[in-house]
Parts: structure tokens; sequence; C-alpha cells
């Protein structure tokens, strides 16, 4: 059984200073404590800056001593996390976690590996090819993907609402889904449609 009390004091803490740290957790569409949407912004200097990446973070019954699941919701381009699903490589979300590690570590710890990926342990082995092999087409190409799924605008964002809402979907419905993935609409699609 999770720890509530534990995940609480939890989430307060890590949103805390949410400003200064760049990471943030919130329940998952208001439901249970065991599933959370946690939030990284991109790191300066690097391919990621400016971009607010979001997490998909599972608490398994056994958690804290049972390292969360995690996995990013925003396709991002990098060599540790898969381009196809989110899929996480980082040992603390395995077999190097510990009960003394919290949520707010795993995510700074996530952040910290967009400043510094492990191509030698990848997740993506396309990514990590290009990582070693052609840096400049690597460092552009996660730009790009930083700019198309990472950088939520108000430009696009009414017309997008528009387009669900004349679906049939309530607007105010609309705008929470298309917040919570990030204005992505292909996504905000499938969730609307699977309840």
């Amino acid at each position: 059984m999770v720890d509530v009390s534990r995940v609480q004091k939890e989430l307060t803490e890590c949103n805390r200073d949410r400003e200064v740290s760049g990471v943030s957790i919130a329940l998952h569409d208001g439901s249970t404590i065991s599933h959370l949407t946690g939030t990284i912004a991109g790191p300066q200097g690097t391919p990621y800056e400016g971009g607010t990446f979001v997490i998909d973070i599972r608490l398994p019954g056994g958690y804290p001593f049972e390292p969360p699941k995690m996995q990013f919701i925003t396709k991002v381009w990098h060599p540790n996390i898969s381009s196809q699903n989110g899929a996480i490589c980082l040992d603390i979300l395995k077999d190097q976690w510990s009960p003394a590690l919290t949520l707010k570590t795993a995510l700074l710890s996530l952040q910290a590996l967009l400043s510094a990926p492990a191509p030698d342990d990848p997740q993506d082995a396309v990514v990590a090819q290009q990582y070693l092999r052609d840096y400049s087409t690597f460092s552009a190409t996660a730009r790009y993907w930083t700019e198309a799924f990472a950088k939520s605008s108000s430009t696009g964002m009414e017309e997008k609402v528009q387009k669900l809402v004349e679906m049939g979907f309530p607007e105010d419905m609309v705008r929470s889904v298309l917040k919570s993935v990030n204005g992505d609409e292909n996504m905000a699609l499938e969730k609307l449609c699977s309840g």
C-alpha cells in the first residue's frame, strides 16, 4: 500500500520551490495519489532549454520501497529516453532506487539526465548513435523536438480548442486535457475519446 502521508508531504515539498528547481508534481486528473504527473523545465544550455516536459508517474503499492514508474509523456529526442513511448533508462528508477530518495529527487535526476545524456547505456539506440556520430544533427533534432512538443504556444491553442469543441467535447474538459498533454492535439483527442 502506498504511504499516502509520505506522498502528500513529497508533493508539498516538491512544489514549494518549483520556480527555483524547475520541477513540480500534481495529481493526474485529480485521480488517486498513486497516479501523478510531473513536469520538468528543460535545462539551460541544452537543446531542451525553454521546454516543459511532462512525466507520467505511477506509484507501485510498495512505494517508497519500490521505485516509482516514470515515463515521458512529452516526446523527447534523447539517447536515454525512448522516442517511441517515453520509456526512461535511469538507474535510480530501477535497481539503484532507495527509500531515502523522493519523487523530487527522481525528477531532478531526469532533469540532470537531459543535461548529461549517457549514450553508452541507451534506451533509444538510434538516438544514441546519432549523439555519438553526429552531435550537431542530434542537437538540431533535439531542439526541433523541444520546439514542436515541449513548448506550448498560445498561438494555435485556441484553434485546437475550437477544433475539439466542434467534435462535441465540452470546452472546459478540452482545455484541461490539452493542458495536461502540453498542447499535443493528437494525445488530447486520444484522452478525450478514452473517457
